[in-house]
């Protein structure tokens, strides 16, 4: 099958900010194998240094499958993207018809071998590392789903499941790419594992990355699906990777999947969207316990409030 591949060039003051609405735009009308190219200052130890090039440009690609109706999504995206302008986001698209094949591995130069923390380590499935006999090695094929773990948001969401996940939790990790964040909480001792998605491919890719990682099937659920759609039973440990505005908008939902007892991690969100979550927090008698920040992208780990005295009707 042959695919459109739709190449996103930009100049920004905040490139940030820039990444996460193009990101927006593609994942808005499902475009598969996004794949950002901008420059990071490099991390903080432990978060995986000189993994990857500086690119001489920005850009931003991703792929449509070559059908009837790709014209017309293209051309939608098109009005999307030139109303950034409006934010002094300036953008050059370029279109290339491509094989399947083609771009399914082109991505692969970009993903090396990764140290997340002390302990765990993310390495693709087609390099060769020896790890320490202590260590945990998530052996990862991201395919066409969203999640290497060397993107910050990634990375940080692991190091606060390594921080704040109990042995012996139930784990729901909400829009689950390729199940990374699965195999850490299965690696660090979760009982019970469920993950959702809203993209078939994610779910695919999630389901080889966890017989990759030799995760017990008897553990793991995973569902195409919206989080409002799955069961109400509490989790002790729920993972949001997405962005802020979904995170706002789903917060309703998480809550009521949470015990009083349970962690949350948020992650996705860029600093200038911090104050909305926050604010949606508080809304949902929430509050942070932790926060971490790696370039303009902040995670939060966050419980419920149990100060509250909630009475009912007499």
């Amino acid at each position: 099958m042959k695919y459109k591949k739709v190449i996103v060039r930009f100049d920004a003051e905040n490139l940030i900010l820039a990444e996460e609405l193009i990101c927006n735009i593609f994942f808005s009308f499902n475009l598969k194998g996004v794949v950002c190219d901008i420059p990071l200052d490099e991390p903080d130890e432990g978060f995986g240094t000189n993994t990857l090039p500086k690119p001489e440009t920005c850009s931003i690609a991703g792929f449509l499958p070559l059908l009837d109706s790709s014209d017309i999504i293209l051309e939608k995206i098109r009005k999307k993207v030139s109303t950034l302008s409006n934010l002094n986001i300036q953008v050059n698209i370029q279109t290339e018809i491509v094989d399947e094949k083609d771009w399914s591995d082109a991505w692969k130069v970009y993903f090396e071998v990764t140290k997340i923390t002390d302990r765990i380590t993310i390495k693709p499935a087609w390099k060769e590392y020896d790890g320490r006999e202590d260590e945990i090695i998530i052996h990862l094929d991201p395919g066409m789903a969203f999640g290497t773990g060397t993107h910050p948001t990634t990375a940080m969401c692991i190091q606060m499941i390594e921080k704040y996940l109990k042995p012996g939790s139930t784990f729901l990790d909400v829009g689950t790419g390729s199940g990374i964040l699965m195999i850490a909480a299965a690696k660090l001792g979760a009982r019970r594992i469920t993950g959702i998605d809203t993209d078939e491919v994610a779910i695919q890719v999630a389901r080889q990355n966890l017989a990759k990682n030799d995760i017990d099937p008897g553990i793991c659920k995973l569902l195409c699906t919206t989080l409002d759609k799955t069961d109400r039973a509490p989790y002790n440990f729920i993972a949001a990777n997405i962005i802020a505005q979904v995170i706002v908008d789903i917060l309703p939902a998480i809550s009521i999947r949470m015990a009083p007892d349970t962690t949350i991690v948020l992650s996705g969100i860029i600093k200038e969207r911090k104050s909305s979550v926050l604010a949606a927090l508080e809304t949902n008698h929430l509050f942070v316990i932790h926060e971490e920040y790696m370039d303009e992208w902040v995670t939060l780990a966050v419980k419920k409030n149990q100060t509250l005295n909630i009475i009912g009707p007499a």
